[in-house]
């Protein structure tokens, strides 16, 4: 009772001590005129006295009397009440008086374990507007962004406030460091006197409390000079630039030597050489450091004009062209301290390709320092034409990207190269092509000022597509393309060729033997229309494995680079006898002649088409964690194409895909919904099945087309790495409802022997691909095999996969391996 009649009673005068503290605290004193300081105080002590005046009238202390019955009231039945009341009716009966003593037991019984009466607090009702808790919210603001040592300088307001400059501390100081170094604030106050060290460039506030002149700054750190703020100055700020002294003088002052700890310079040197990953493709290994992290970075690429053997088109003086400064790839997130990445480009069409450049690299920290490595020789990859008019016209690109004065030798040159078109042009397109581009040449170097550097670059890009189409835009066979790089390694052992012509030519050769191959196992034909029939005779076929073509065409590049070109020579021959013999053996029928075998050919493309999606998403997401989000993605098209689709498939008039029409995140969307919708279509074709294994592929295909549902909706929100999960999810479950299927229509079959279905065996058992495998084994209907007792193939097929990818991302290895499984990661 006592507490609830001190707080009723008193509160205002709490309210007013709140308010007027707050201000103090925050400092307010030190800013405001000397009057306005007083007449706030005046107003204070004001307001306390009549809070004190209203608490001494308001408060009583509480009684006995008041203390029971607040006690009784508290109690159930008011048994205090009860003892102090007497018997006023039935006295002289036995019975009566019985009863009463026990109704005063019970009572006595209940009042001697009464707990004590809980205080009531609040206050709601004599505070309405909250006044209490507005004072006390500036209090705590004031404490939280104020100092309680603050209210020392009000005694330096007051008569003889000077002498109270030893009472306690009377300035405070703090030490800011630079943000990027990532280091606290110091209260200099807490810092012993003596020596210290802290960061170059930190920010110094020192605030001088009390009487005018009593103290003093001093400083040698900032290197200040002209105009400075007086020594005895209230409030000082400073940036240590330098070693130096700082002292504050007067009662109660300090003094620290301190030593400014410089930030260093950025490094960044080449970790490694320059290395070819494709046509065109660079890689650089760079390392970087600085000593609280690299912000950024560039590399500038700089043609080495005296390194140029200046023969034919290159004879005249070049055109002033400016460096090539690329983005160097920095991590996005962890510790930047010291870093190790690898800069990646394709700058085949640029006009330093396949010439000696100097590439130097540098960095800056966020103190906007720089740090260069020293320039790096080398030939900026770019790609390399082996056919020969294709060849020629790259040539005279690059002779007029050299110099706008080499247009009429151009011009000369590729009519020279075209006199006879029926010979060296495979169609009439490219040819018109190229006749174009010398008449519009031809017409803009002869007119007045001469050819402009915006027509240059439209001549260029017109020779770049021309170049490529020649190159392998026209090989709209797959059979031709393998015949043409055959023909190209078998001309390169016989002219010596230098050992990177050898590995771009053998990585030609495995790519068209890949497709080759697909194409075969995919179409399912004999090979014919321009290919020797099998010689093996007597009706056998020719089975190898992948493994042992690639162990062969590996074993001739070897033997290449060791310039054993007569035994690569004869292995040559060996391998074009084995690709003229290869071919897919069938049955009567020739394709998919029952409603499950086309539903299972359809869900594998389905697969397929799924596979290469979640692939370009993934090239994207890597694209961009490198900063290259606008280089081309890949050779993957359009669902439902593989790399056969993609080669070779340039027509008169288009050139290769360019930063502007490469696919996006919004096409990858759309695209994926193509395909869910064709899952959906599939599912409505399937053919009635029972069994366990029906109803597991159905539910397959119901976590399938959510998996999809989930990857669109990813990718509609740009969200690649969400998009990915649920792209794997989808790949796993249509391989599953692949699985199961087979397993439904292999039932079905089993239940009608001798009776032709669906999922018949005899239309699927003998189809082989080119490497001898069972093609009715990968997910069709017709095979009993099994390659994997007691195990689940997916995952294994899983677990082999990741091990690739693991595998091909550690750098150690040698090229040779990392490009072997980079190609098992291309096929599968």
């Amino acid at each position: 009772m006592v507490a609830e009649r001190l707080l009723r009673a008193f509160w205002p005068l709490w309210t007013v001590i709140a308010l007027a503290l707050a201000p103090l605290i925050a400092g307010w004193q030190d800013r405001l005129p000397v009057e306005a300081f007083w007449g706030w105080a005046v107003l204070a002590i004001l307001g306390g006295l009549a809070g004190l005046r209203w608490g001494l009238w308001r408060f009583r202390w509480p009684s006995r009397a008041e203390a029971l019955d607040r006690l009784d009231r508290s109690l159930p039945g008011r048994p205090v009440s009860a003892l102090l009341d007497a018997q006023a009716t039935g006295r002289g009966d036995s019975g009566a008086e019985a009863l009463w003593a026990a109704h005063q037991e019970r009572m006595r019984a209940r009042s001697a374990n009464a707990p004590a009466a809980r205080p009531d607090l609040r206050l709601a009702a004599r505070d309405p507007f909250g006044l209490r808790y507005i004072a006390l919210l500036f209090l705590l603001t004031a404490l939280l962004f104020g100092s309680v040592w603050r209210l020392g300088s009000v005694t330096a307001l007051t008569p003889g406030g000077t002498d109270g400059l030893a009472q306690g501390p009377v300035w405070e100081g703090w030490i800011e460091p630079p943000a990027h170094t990532g280091q606290p604030a110091l209260y200099l106050a807490d810092q012993p006197p003596g020596a210290l060290a802290v960061p170059e460039n930190s920010e110094i506030t020192v605030r001088l409390y009390g009487e005018i002149g009593a103290l003093t700054l001093s400083e040698t750190v900032s290197g200040r000079t002209g105009e400075l703020p007086a020594a005895s100055a209230p409030e000082q700020s400073f940036t240590v630039i330098r070693d130096g002294r700082i002292a504050i003088d007067g009662p109660g002052g300090a003094e620290w030597e301190v030593r400014a700890i410089p930030d260093a310079t950025p490094q960044v040197s080449v970790a490694g050489p320059l290395d070819t990953a494709g046509p065109g493709q660079m890689t650089l290994p760079f390392r970087a450091s600085d000593d609280h992290g690299v912000v950024a970075g560039q590399a500038s690429i700089t043609l080495d004009v005296e390194a140029v053997e200046r023969a034919h088109g290159l004879v005249a003086e070049p055109d002033p062209r400016e460096a090539l400064v690329v983005d160097l790839p920095m991590p996005f997130t962890g510790d930047r301290r010291e870093i190790e990445e690898i800069l990646a480009g394709d700058f085949s069409e640029h006009p330093f390709a396949n010439m000696p450049v100097r590439i130097t690299l540098e960095v800056s920290d966020a103190a906007d320092q720089t740090g260069a490595a020293q320039p790096y020789p080398a030939t900026l990859p770019g790609r390399r034409f082996f056919q020969p008019v294709a060849r020629a016209v790259a040539e005279q690109r690059r002779d007029l990207l050299w110099s706008r004065d080499n247009a009429g030798r151009v011009v000369d040159l590729l009519r020279a190269v075209s006199h006879r078109p029926e010979e060296v042009f495979p169609d009439e397109a490219t040819y018109l092509r190229l006749r174009v581009a010398l008449r519009r040449l031809d017409t803009l170097r002869r007119t007045e000022g001469g050819l402009t550097v915006e027509a240059q670059d439209e001549i260029a890009k017109a020779l770049w597509d021309l170049a490529v189409q020649l190159e392998d835009g026209t090989l709209a066979d797959a059979r031709e393309r393998l015949r043409r790089a055959q023909e190209r390694l078998a001309q390169a052992m016989r002219d010596g060729a230098s050992p990177d012509e050898i590995a771009e030519l053998m990585d030609e050769l495995r790519a068209a033997t890949d497709e080759y191959l697909r194409m075969l196992a995919e179409n399912a034909q004999p090979a014919e229309d321009g290919l020797d029939e099998p010689q093996t005779g007597q009706g056998e076929s020719m089975e190898i494995t992948q493994d042992e073509l690639q162990a062969l065409m590996d074993r001739i590049q070897e033997l290449m680079e060791e310039g054993r070109m007569a035994e690569a020579a004869e292995l040559m021959e060996q391998l074009n006898r084995m690709m003229e013999n290869l071919q897919v053996a069938q049955g009567e029928g020739s394709g998919p002649s029952t409603p499950g075998q086309r539903s299972m050919q359809d869900l594998q493309e389905s697969l397929r088409d799924q596979q290469e999606l979640s692939d370009e998403a993934f090239r994207e997401l890597q694209d961009r964690f490198n900063g290259r989000s606008g280089q081309p993605q890949g050779p993957q098209g359009q669902p439902g194409q593989g790399q056969q689709g993609q080669q070779g498939q340039d027509q008169p008039g288009q050139g290769q895909p360019g930063e502007d029409d490469m696919p996006g995140p919004g096409s990858l969307a759309d695209r994926q919904q193509a395909l869910r919708d064709e899952l959906a279509r599939q599912r409505g074709a399937l053919p009635r099945l029972d069994g366990d294994a029906a109803r597991r592929a159905e539910e397959a295909l119901d976590r399938a087309g959510r998996a999809m549902d989930g990857a669109e909706e990813a990718l509609r929100r740009d969200d690649l790495a969400g998009a990915i999960d649920r792209q794997a999810e989808a790949t796993e479950a249509l391989r599953g409802a692949a699985r199961e299927l087979g397993e439904a229509l292999a039932q079905g079959e089993r239940g009608e022997p001798g009776e032709p279905g669906e999922g018949q065996r005899g239309d699927g058992a003998g189809q082989r691909d080119p490497l001898g495998r069972d093609t009715a084994g990968r997910g069709g209907a017709g095979t009993d095999d099994s390659m994997l007792e007691g195990t689940d193939p997916a995952r294994r097929a899983e677990e082999l996969l990741g091990e690739i990818r693991r595998r091909a991302a550690e750098r150690e290895r040698p090229r040779a391996e990392r490009d072997y499984l980079e190609r098992l990661l291309d096929l599968f």
